[in-house]
């Protein structure tokens, strides 16, 4: 009997007609003295229980996502000669890091309401705290692109549209590069797969990004006993000082 009804169970669980199977390059960065930054290969496969259909075409996004915090966007305006604060927009959640790789146009191959669903594409991951100064929405608005524009620039917010390779509507694979300036934590690398702009399946990953040797070591005794920290710093400071003085001293020219 028991039998019986776990087999009607799974026959009544919806079969899904396309599934993810893929793998990252790395599970884990190493920020050390000398890191300029990393290449992530993400590669995968499409599988299927029955043939795929010719149209719409499938489509692969893949996103990698750093820590999120909380920041505050200000605005400078010139005013007398000198540049001054003049509006501000509490963002409630940021991603540190945020790259959009894909097989196509992100408007064509993700619909609006998809995009609002998994929070695709980049301005759906920046969250602009309820009530923040600011003025109207339109004004916050304009405070979260300013936000985009910037990390655009230094290379933290990326998208990179046709750099997705899909051979035979199944196989998958793309290089994304992590920047220098990595924030540790956890980043999340996540697989959506496509249909006329409707997402079919996603799947998540993680790579975990953490300072090591040297740095590490600075970083825990700063964190955990800063007074030693800044003792020990101001002793490197003085050392440095003497030393460099006695080698004047000794330097003719």
């Amino acid at each position: 009997m028991i039998r019986v009804l776990l087999a009607l169970l799974l026959l009544a669980l919806p079969v899904r007609a396309e599934e993810i199977v893929s793998g990252v390059s790395q599970s884990g960065v190493s920020i050390t003295t000398n890191f300029d930054g990393t290449a992530i290969l993400v590669y995968g496969a499409a599988i299927r229980d029955r043939p795929a259909p010719d149209w719409p075409l499938l489509q692969v996004i893949i996103t990698i996502e750093g820590p999120s915090a909380p920041l505050v966007v200000r605005k400078k305006e010139r005013v007398a000669g000198i540049w001054l604060n003049r509006g501000a927009v509490q963002i409630a959640s940021a991603p540190s890091f945020y790259a959009v790789a894909t097989t196509g146009d992100i408007g064509d191959i993700l619909s609006p309401e998809a995009d609002a669903k998994y929070h695709v594409t980049i301005p759906q991951t920046i969250k602009a705290a309820e009530g923040a100064a600011g003025g109207s929405a339109a004004d916050q608005g304009q405070y979260v692109a300013a936000l985009q524009r910037i990390r655009a620039q230094s290379g933290s917010y990326r998208l990179a549209q046709d750099s997705v390779l899909l051979l035979r509507q199944s196989l998958f694979r793309t290089d994304i590069t992590l920047p220098a300036n990595l924030v540790e934590g956890v980043y999340k690398v996540r697989i959506f797969l496509t249909r006329g702009g409707n997402v079919v399946d996603m799947q998540e990953s993680q790579i975990n990004v953490a300072k090591a040797g040297l740095e590490r070591a600075l970083y825990n005794l700063a964190m955990q006993s800063p007074l030693v920290y800044g003792v020990l710093s101001l002793l490197m400071a003085m050392v440095a000082g003497w030393g460099a003085s006695e080698l004047f001293k000794r330097v003719r020219f």
